[in-house]
């Protein structure tokens, strides 16, 4: 038996035929476009990454320096190391902040920030004395948290001496020069504002033995640090009951004692 003829076989072939001519043409509009999209975003990319760090518009001139009053501008932008000519956008901040407080430990706390698009800021807050320390000729400086941060040729005007009369002890030896330094600064920014203008020095012994010495030779016994606001108040009711008396104790602020005329 025959089989199919040519012409049998090419009726039974299926022929698929191609898509529309307005789909095909849509097809290739989107790729057009995904491609120029593409391209775009390419060129915008490497545009903002030639802007950034190579083109000469965003480049650091100048840091400017605010907050200081001990220390100079100049002294602040030296520990600083900030390279004029840098690209803005690759100056590390954290690590200019973190150079000047090593650079210069008179520096409580720094804000370095941007300054679009030519500049770098440093915002700077100094540490201020509450207590001194005298180390021969020199004296010390200590700041609220017991930090000893400068050494000065002159007591500045108002800050009461420190004095550690602390024996070696156990509860030296637990305590340490840290500790206590920590517990005087603590003692002297919760005196009185009225009696604070007449201290002179504050005397630790011990942690609990922290006494003070005023003018005219007055003494107060404050014991440790622990409540303070307590023993502020106390001592202020206690010189106004005793106007006369030279030696205050407030060592527990609830039954204050005074002696001597």
């Amino acid at each position: 038996m025959a089989g199919p003829t040519t012409a049998e076989r090419g009726e039974r072939k299926q022929v698929r035929p191609g898509p529309p001519r307005p789909l095909r043409l849509r097809r290739l509009r989107a790729l057009r476009m995904l491609i120029i999209l593409s391209l775009a975003v390419v060129l915008a990319v490497g545009g903002s990454l030639w802007l950034l760090y190579g083109s000469p518009w965003l480049r650091v001139e100048r840091v400017s320096v605010s907050g200081t009053r001990v220390l100079t501008a100049a002294q602040v932008r030296e520990a600083a190391g900030v390279r004029i000519g840098s690209p803005l956008i690759s100056i590390d901040t954290e690590a200019i902040e973190a150079r000047v407080r090593r650079k210069l430990p008179r520096i409580d706390t720094i804000d370095a920030v941007r300054s679009w698009p030519h500049g770098i800021g440093l915002k700077v807050t100094e540490r201020t004395p509450v207590l001194v320390i005298k180390n021969g000729g020199k004296f010390v400086e200590v700041d609220r948290e017991g930090v000893r941060f400068a050494t000065v040729s002159q007591a500045p005007n108002g800050i009461p001496a420190l004095e550690l009369t602390v024996s070696k002890s156990a509860g030296w030896r637990r305590f340490g020069t840290d500790r206590m330094l920590h517990e005087a600064a603590l003692v002297a920014q919760d005196v009185p504002v009225g009696v604070k203008r007449d201290l002179r020095t504050v005397r630790v012994r011990s942690y609990d033995a922290i006494s003070l010495e005023l003018t005219g030779g007055r003494t107060v016994l404050w014991g440790s640090s622990e409540r303070g606001r307590a023993k502020a108040a106390a001592l202020t009711a206690l010189m106004k009951a005793a106007s006369g008396a030279r030696h205050f104790d407030v060592s527990v602020p609830t039954a204050p004692a005074s002696s001597g005329s």
